[in-house]
């Protein structure tokens, strides 16, 4: 079997990629739809690092599984509002949700 050489110079960025998928409605519509999801996934891992507290310390302190964090900073599951507070207070933050018009 014979292999075929790629140039990476000719291979596209991430944001180059996005860029261009987002060109495509119904791309941007599963993107936007995803965006609440993956803005909670994001700022509770960025707090989590900057307390330098692993996955199942914080599952511990918030009084659930490592997986569940696992999970949810994956984007592989919908959390209840119960357990975005107790992550919140294990973290030591504030929880704020802000509605915008569209």
């Amino acid at each position: 079997m014979k292999t075929k050489k790629i140039d990476i110079n000719k291979l596209k960025t991430f944001e180059e990629l996005t860029s261009e998928w987002l060109k495509d409605p119904e791309f941007r519509k599963e993107y936007e739809a995803l965006q609440p999801e993956y803005q909670l996934a994001c700022q509770m891992m960025d707090a989590r690092i900057a307390k330098k507290m692993s996955q199942k310390e914080l599952a511990k302190r918030a009084g659930t599984g490592q997986a569940v964090i696992s999970r949810l900073e994956g984007m592989n599951a919908r959390p209840s509002f119960s357990l975005v507070q107790k992550i919140a207070t294990a973290l030591k933050t504030n929880l704020t949700f802000t509605f915008t018009a569209n």
